[in-house]
């Protein structure tokens, strides 16, 4: 189950363009505890909603970001979920107040739907020889249930009756998925029992329609999990790949044959239907631990799919970050990689522009990144589009 939150205000003017965003902002637990060796008793989960109502300077950072940047759409990932005062604190007392002399911003609907990061699968997933602990061994990584949530923010209206979302979703219900492999007994990593439970998604996918100008477009939200934290049986990098073939397949016809919902509806989206592909999505075709040869369905199936527009947003402050790499301009993460993407369809889009909120260090707003402490170690993705007449 999930919260929409729906506002009466009047109705925002026909736009000459559509700016939708992503940003990882990082707000979750673990940033506001002591890290230790015994980390399970030290998140309570309580930890965001204490540190909001405490006018906290990372979170107007954030805050002054997205009011920058203003997209009309946003997904912020790794906003822990464990009530609805959380989102609607820092949308009244951050969002709706002017950061450092920006202008307010407002977002009358939103979306915050169940993950699965620290629901316990009642095994030992990491082979460490104990069983249903937090955080290893749960569906997604999380020290508690709705840890590295996401929420949709939106300018427009969501239609509730029909989002879609895939939380329950069985990675062994995927055809030719690749199950991880333990290089040293050649027997799958997963015993039988938890093969046939386990969740291919990491925190989930969300099919999240959103009504512009009498038009819907679909918002598809992941964040696959990272690539790395395994060993050589890979059962990461493969559950990265997969959480990203699925939206690949989603959106490919009847590659989408096998795909069910958490209402047990069927199949992909409709051919021809405008989405926009957001968030984290872990992974690079060029630096990183990702799966991502041409041979695969990972990213790079994503990325070169003629159902997708790939703006490959840039950034000043990315290229000056790591004057070694041609490629920087791309980064989109503080440790030089392009995990975050916006990507429109190819139906139902113009592209007109796009950038990542990378601020030079001669620029004022510098402030806003210049360290993890400032804001988040992701950058903010936005996508300008108009839709189709």
């Amino acid at each position: 189950s999930g919260t929409v939150i729906s506002s009466n205000s009047m109705a925002i003017e026909t736009p000459s363009k559509l700016r939708i965003a992503t940003f990882n902002v990082s707000m979750e637990a673990l940033n506001y505890v002591e890290r230790s060796s015994d980390n399970s008793s030290s998140v309570s989960g309580n930890e965001l909603t204490q540190v909001l109502q405490q006018n906290n300077q990372q979170i107007k950072n954030i805050a002054e970001i997205i009011q920058r940047v203003n997209p009309d759409i946003i997904l912020l990932n790794e906003f822990d979920r464990v009530n609805d005062e959380n989102i609607n604190y820092f949308l009244t007392h951050y969002l709706a107040k002017p950061q450092n002399g920006q202008t307010a911003i407002n977002y009358p609907y939103l979306y915050q739907g169940a993950v699965n990061t620290g629901v316990k699968v009642n095994d030992d997933l990491n082979h460490d020889g104990k069983s249903n602990l937090q955080p290893a061994d749960t569906h997604g990584f999380g020290y508690f249930e709705g840890h590295f949530g996401m929420v949709l923010l939106s300018k427009y209206p969501i239609n509730e009756k029909e989002i879609r979302t895939f939380q329950y979703f069985k990675w062994q219900d995927m055809p030719d998925a690749l199950k991880p492999i333990d290089p040293e007994t050649k027997q799958p990593w997963y015993s039988d029992k938890t093969w046939q439970k386990l969740r291919l998604s990491s925190k989930s996918h969300w099919d999240i329609p959103v009504s512009v100008d009498g038009k819907t477009m679909h918002v598809l939200a992941s964040h696959p999990t990272p690539p790395v934290f395994d060993g050589l049986e890979d059962r990461n990098g493969k559950r990265n790949h997969d959480e990203i073939r699925f939206w690949f397949d989603y959106i490919n016809g009847e590659q989408a044959h096998y795909i069910y919902d958490d209402l047990g509806k069927k199949g992909g989206l409709a051919s021809k239907q405008a989405f926009v592909l957001l968030g984290d999505q872990n992974a690079s075709i060029i630096n990183g631990n990702a799966i991502a040869t041409d041979d695969s369905h990972g990213i790079y199936a994503l990325l070169h799919s003629d159902k997708v527009q790939d703006p490959m947003p840039e950034s000043l402050g990315g290229k000056d970050h790591d004057t070694k790499n041609e490629n920087a301009k791309y980064y989109t993460a503080h440790w030089g990689m392009r995990p975050d993407y916006v990507l429109p369809s190819t139906a139902g889009f113009t592209l007109i522009d796009s950038g990542v909120f990378w601020p030079q260090k001669k620029d004022e707003t510098f402030r806003l990144i210049e360290s993890r402490q400032a804001s988040s170690d992701h950058r903010l993705v936005w996508v300008d589009v108009e839709l189709a007449k």
